[in-house]
């Protein structure tokens, strides 16, 4: 198990310097998150030390079972977070990229104020670029305001915006979402005089397409660990 989870996660390595390299970018400008989610720990573990430098998990008590048993990489939170949570996912995340109203903001703030006195944590919005009923994330139309709110928060340090698109069978189908947040990006960064370096958006069965539209940072995990548990 251990060899093939480390063959898969050195081939999406490779791909996705592959898709740098044709986009005209420098395949390190991409951070490759391993999702992680309902895979045991002793399997994460085993894809840290295959290489994985950061994790992604979509809930926090899993997460923070899980981390105990795995040696050091950086945790990135790239599920809803509730406010119920939020001192939980602090004690786990380094990275959150779903902030996406001022209510989680505003907690992570009083929690790092009382907690954390020395620490700033990195967020990303999350902006929902399919108008999905179902799903998380502000509005695009939304963004600018969430942005300058959540900026007035010092403990927060905004690094780029996360969406997840539309599901559908071809990877093309994601692309225009994918550009959509980037000009979102590049507007609000315009609008506001803040910079957003990072973009999190693709997955297994797009991120090539994601690359090629400016993606920072990809969130794969069927394409290194396989179908999900559970």
């Amino acid at each position: 198990m251990g060899d093939d989870l480390v063959r898969r996660f050195r081939r999406v390595q490779e791909r996705v310097a592959a898709a740098a390299t044709a986009a005209g970018r420098d395949p390190q400008s991409v951070t490759l998150i391993a999702v992680s989610k309902t895979h045991p720990p002793e399997v994460v573990d085993a894809a840290v030390a295959g290489g994985a430098l950061d994790l992604g998990e979509n809930r926090v008590q899993e997460a923070a079972a899980k981390k105990p048993a795995v040696r050091s990489a950086r945790w990135h939170l790239i599920g809803p977070l509730q406010r119920n949570k939020a001192k939980l996912a602090l004690d786990v995340f380094d990275v959150v990229h779903t902030v996406d109203r001022s209510e989680i903001a505003d907690r992570l703030q009083f929690l790092l104020e009382t907690h954390w006195p020395d620490r700033r944590l990195e967020v990303l919005l999350e902006v929902n670029v399919g108008d999905e009923a179902q799903k998380a994330g502000a509005a695009s139309g939304d963004a600018g305001e969430l942005l300058r709110t959540v900026l007035e928060h010092d403990r927060l340090k905004v690094v780029g915006l996360m969406a997840i698109p539309p599901f559908d069978d071809d990877p093309e189908a994601s692309r225009p979402f994918f550009r959509s947040l980037r000009e979102l990006r590049d507007r609000l960064q315009d609008e506001v005089g803040h910079s957003l370096p990072e973009l999190s958006m693709g997955m297994s069965h797009d991120f090539e397409i994601a690359i090629d539209e400016g993606a920072t940072m990809v969130r794969v995990g069927t394409a290194i660990f396989g179908p999900r548990k559970g």
